[in-house]
């Protein structure tokens, strides 16, 4: 089971010096895809345990267009193993000027990381 969710990135949302934005946004995405896939599953928003894995791959900047995936690839009991990728699918062109932007012909992965899961038993409901 997979899902995808597409954000673009905001003023807001940048942390650093040049618009940057900082990698845990990215995990926010991470968790919004990871409460999608559990209530697919199970019925159930879950709880988010803990990341195995996080590897940051390239910059995201304010005006970049996320597209985060995710999939659970280990059902146990209550865990859930899900692998996540954030890829940039649009990438904000401020050096040419403030609105302008570019889709890019391959999406550039941003972010991948390994999560684990939990949904309880007395919460769990399998559509």
């Amino acid at each position: 089971m997979k899902t995808v969710i597409k954000v673009r990135m905001s003023s807001q949302d940048a942390h650093y010096g040049g618009n940057l934005v900082d990698g845990a946004k990215i995990l926010e995405l991470f968790g919004d895809v990871a409460t999608e896939l559990l209530i697919r599953n199970d019925g159930d928003e879950g709880l988010f345990r803990a990341y195995t894995k996080i590897e940051f791959l390239a910059p995201v900047y304010s005006g970049d267009f996320i597209e985060a995936e995710g999939q659970i690839i280990e059902i146990g009991n209550t865990s859930r193993k899900i692998e996540f990728v954030a890829r940039k699918i649009i990438s904000s062109r401020s050096d040419l000027n403030e609105s302008a932007a570019d889709l890019l012909k391959e999406p550039i992965n941003v972010c991948k990381a390994t999560g684990i899961c939990v949904v309880p038993k007395e919460k769990q409901r399998r559509l």
